[in-house]
């Protein structure tokens, strides 16, 4: 049975990862080395674990979020709006070691992500005693997500608890380097979003951006690896997607870009929202394509307006 099959939406989203302020720079002219071009710069609570908490919340789930912030302004302001959205907080931990986690992202004039850094020191206050102290939340949720910034003995400790509790995982990918720390957990995995860069770190072998035939077929090395339903994202080419049953690629939908961060997260968060409502998993995958060109069209990290309505719409 895969894990779709199982779900309770009666039951919380555990939400288990990073947030913090995203910084975004858009060059307005091509960029020079060692040079300055003028820029559109725009600040917004981020973070991949956040956004998909978000993204949930405002699709009216009910969701618990895990993370870390510092004890600043930024950090108090981020749990502030969330809990305004109706997000659970009270398992979150505000640190006095680190600073709230910051992402600065700079784009290509034409849009999309030329250069990203990121200081997310804080998510490390995410211990697995602190984890393990919150046991009851996952013996409470219906499935859990987490993001690969997560210390890798902290994703130890979540991967038990999951076991322990028969709770499906789904998690992000983060990043090339960051994917690694998943891979001794494939098998374990009910689903995994990634960018074509992320599948090939994973895979150990290049998947061109470009090549739907080669992202469908990592989709499908990585069911093969266990995971029920695997996701490799393609920016303006769409997702291509496998279960172990069916797998297919889904075009993008077509939309002005203005920020491209983010956009993964709102796909990962509407899959999990309309497979949690009995949607089948190519039916979650083509929503979550319209989620993700809601967020494109955004300068923020999320859609403020997102709902059932607005990702139809958006296909049609």
């Amino acid at each position: 049975m895969a894990f779709w099959d199982a779900l309770d939406p009666t039951r919380p989203v555990l939400v288990i990862g990073t947030s913090g302020l995203d910084l975004i720079a858009a060059p307005q002219e091509p960029l020079q080395e060692r040079d300055r071009v003028p820029a559109h710069i725009r600040t917004a609570f981020g973070g991949i674990a956040r956004n998909v908490a978000e993204n949930l919340a405002r699709l009216e789930q009910d969701v618990r979020l895990m993370t870390a912030v510092g004890n600043d302004p930024e950090g108090r302001y981020l749990l502030e709006h969330l809990t305004e959205l109706g997000v659970d907080v009270s398992l979150s931990r505000v640190v006095a070691d680190h600073p709230t986690g910051t992402y600065i992202g700079l784009l290509y004039p034409e849009g999309g992500l030329h250069y990203g850094v990121h200081d997310m020191r804080v998510v490390e206050a995410l211990t697995p005693d602190y984890v393990s102290a919150h046991e009851h939340a996952f013996e409470q949720a219906d499935l859990i997500f987490i993001d690969a910034n997560l210390p890798p003995e902290t994703l130890r400790t979540i991967f038990r608890l999951a076991r322990r509790y028969r709770r499906p995982v789904a998690a992000d990918a983060t990043s090339t380097s960051l994917a690694q720390r998943l891979q001794p957990y494939l098998d374990q995995l009910a689903l995994l979003t990634q960018n074509h860069l992320e599948a090939s770190a994973l895979l150990g072998y290049p998947i061109p951006q470009d090549d739907f035939a080669a992202a469908l077929q990592a989709a499908q090395a990585l069911v093969a690896r266990g995971i029920d339903l695997a996701m490799v994202t393609l920016a303006e080419f769409g997702v291509c997607y496998a279960t172990p049953y069916l797998s297919g690629h889904i075009p993008a939908v077509q939309t002005e870009v203005r920020d491209p961060t983010g956009a993964g997260d709102a796909l990962t968060a509407t899959v999990l929202f309309a497979l949690r409502e009995g949607l089948p998993p190519d039916e979650a995958v083509r929503l979550g394509t319209a989620a993700a060109a809601l967020t494109l069209r955004e300068p923020g990290t999320v859609a403020p307006d997102l709902s059932l309505e607005r990702l139809y719409a958006a296909l049609r």
